[in-house]
């Protein structure tokens, strides 16, 4: 690393350019690796200050060398969120963005600005990357570095797996495989392995912070009737609202419930409005904009609404159903108290809606799409681009992205600056039913999501616990901030309260889970299968150990998904074998 690149420099441009007088844990070990070339995976909390982990160094890279950073960003007001940012450090003219937002002549002009060197930064969404013409134009800027923001994206792991997303590792490649900085506030370690595949980082800087939200208190609120659920709800948000708590978020499951609860809230007294994908662009910014302004006590959502929020008091997430998957509920509650004070997240939970959830997490492949894809490649003998496939199919773009990555996974499609090509080599009825098996596995591991998710929602034991747990982290204690620690539940032995299970069976969804110490007579015990080891089961084959509770394990396995296994079944059986011990994840 050169002077001109060391600590000292690094620290006086975050604090002169950025305004940042302290760099947090993890900040300048990210910043001077990608200064000095080497990939970065950066998994913190929202609002810790991810970006300047990237932003620091390509400022300064810019600065020597004139060379741009490509940052992929996945929503177009997020983009316009950092420009802001940045524009202030870098000046008017030094971030720019290229997306639909713009006319074709203000994209132009974006181009121009990178290309004559006067931007330092370019921002795309990643479906602009599937056009060869954008990744050769990439090409020609000998860029400094690829960013890859909200890289839980990639994985198809991931609680909000995006198909655009999968082609990033080829579009990296063919820019020469540039320095890669990847970042997310949520990735377990299996999302963290599968992002550092997907993208080809090679002997990357890991950088998982502490998952551990202590300011938010954690509660489940359990109901039996739908109607009686929904006045819960209502009635809880009012309450906190005009409680003084603050702004805060509802989610909902379906678009027309966010609606209602829109509704029934602003009947209520209460400045409230509905957010979801039917909604329009302009109606979804202004909610939005409305929402960061204070101009509204309440957004009642999907999914949909929350990524890059950047609204440091919202007092309060409350799910009016029960989310996906863990990953997701742990991301949507992270946008509540990023000022550092109290906050609270609150589960309405109800065990039929479980249902709903099941139905959204059946992958049934169109297996006649899948071969006509196929078809086409084969007939037409030569690589084809995805715009082309849609023509000849007249499937929609984004149909055939996700058609594609089906058939990627399978290995007899493969990708290149051309475009894809079918392996004549393949069997095309062997192809397909790899990627209906494929999808078959998929819908294993996310029901098994649902599973993890209902099992916090019911245990008796320290939510907090629990939902580290799931990520891989340890908590050795009860939090003290969540209903079940306040109640006294989070202190007694759980798993002696299960029936007992048999290492042979998918014990998913009892009311036990991954974290938390070892307890009673196994306190002290060398534990066989340690927390993030990787172990091959006889039936279910290979696994991460993801959480430990007395006799039970939680392992996470690649074509099934978690299981809660007893560990002396297991041991007793011969079942599990250690196969890598801890790594870096």
């Amino acid at each position: 690393m050169t002077e001109a690149i060391d600590d000292a420099g690094l620290r006086r441009l975050a604090d002169v350019t950025f305004g940042l007088t302290h760099l947090r844990w993890g900040q300048l070990t990210g910043m001077r690796a990608l200064a000095a070339g080497r990939d970065v995976l950066a998994v913190m909390p929202t609002g810790y200050g991810k970006s300047a982990i990237y932003e620091v160094p390509a400022l300064l890279l810019h600065q020597q060398q004139r060379r741009p950073t490509v940052v992929v960003s996945p929503l177009i007001s997020l983009q316009e969120d950092q420009l802001d940012g940045l524009r202030k450090a870098a000046g008017p003219g030094g971030a720019i963005a290229v997306n639909s937002a713009h006319s074709a002549a203000e994209q132009e002009r974006a181009w121009r600005a990178v290309e004559s060197g006067e931007a330092a930064f370019l921002f795309l969404a990643p479906e602009q990357l599937a056009k060869p013409g954008t990744v050769e134009r990439i090409a020609g800027l000998n860029i400094a570095l690829f960013v890859v923001d909200e890289a839980h994206c990639v994985s198809s792991w991931g609680h909000d797996f995006r198909p655009d997303y999968l082609r990033l590792g080829e579009v990296r490649e063919r820019l020469g495989n540039p320095t890669t900085a990847a970042l997310t506030a949520t990735a377990s370690p299996p999302v963290r392995e599968e992002i550092l595949a997907r993208l080809g980082m090679a002997n990357p800087v890991v950088l998982a912070h502490g998952f551990d939200r202590p300011n938010i208190r954690l509660e489940v609120l359990r109901h039996h009737e739908d109607k009686e659920k929904r006045r819960a709800v209502a009635a809880q948000v009012t309450g906190l609202v005009t409680g003084r708590r603050g702004p805060g978020l509802v989610y909902a499951a379906k678009r027309k419930d966010t609606e209602k609860y829109a509704l029934k809230l602003a009947r209520s007294g209460l400045r409230a409005a509905a957010y979801h994908a039917g909604r329009t662009p302009a109606e979804r910014e202004l909610v939005h904009q409305q929402f960061l302004d204070g101009g509204l006590d309440v957004v009642v959502a999907t999914t949909a609404f929350g990524m890059g929020i950047d609204k440091p008091d919202v007092r309060f997430v409350v799910h009016a159903d029960i989310p996906e998957s863990l990953d997701s509920y742990y991301q949507q509650i992270g946008r509540a108290g990023r000022d550092g004070q109290p906050a609270i997240a609150v589960l309405h939970y109800r065990s039929e809606d479980l249902g709903l959830r099941r139905y959204f997490a059946t992958h049934t492949p169109d297996e006649a799409a899948l071969q006509a894809v196929l078809t086409v490649l084969r007939e037409a003998g030569r690589p084809l681009p995805p715009p082309a496939l849609a023509e000849w199919t007249a499937f929609p773009l984004r149909r055939v992205t996700g058609l594609l990555n089906q058939l990627q996974d399978t290995g007899g499609v493969t990708a290149g600056p051309d475009g894809v090509r079918f392996d004549p080599a393949a069997d095309p009825a062997r192809v397909v039913e790899r990627a209906v098996e494929l999808a078959a596995a998929r819908e294993r591991v996310d029901k098994s999501r649902i599973a993890m998710i209902r099992s916090y929602a019911e245990t008796h034991r320290c939510r907090r616990q629990f939902l580290l747990g799931y990520f891989g982290e340890d908590l050795p204690e009860p939090c003290g901030n969540c209903d079940n620690c306040t109640d006294g539940n989070a202190l007694l032995p759980e798993h002696a309260l299960l029936p007992e299970h048999d290492g042979g069976a998918a014990a998913v969804g009892v009311a036990a889970g991954p974290g938390g110490a070892v307890h009673g007579a196994d306190a002290g015990v060398v534990e066989p299968f340690p927390l993030n080891s990787r172990v091959e089961h006889a039936l279910w084959g290979p696994g991460l150990v993801m959480g430990q509770d007395g006799d039970l394990l939680t392992v996470l396995f690649d074509r099934e998904g978690y299981r809660t296994l007893s560990r002396k079944a297991v041991l007793g059986h011969g079942l599990l074998t250690i196969s890598t011990p801890p790594g870096n994840y």
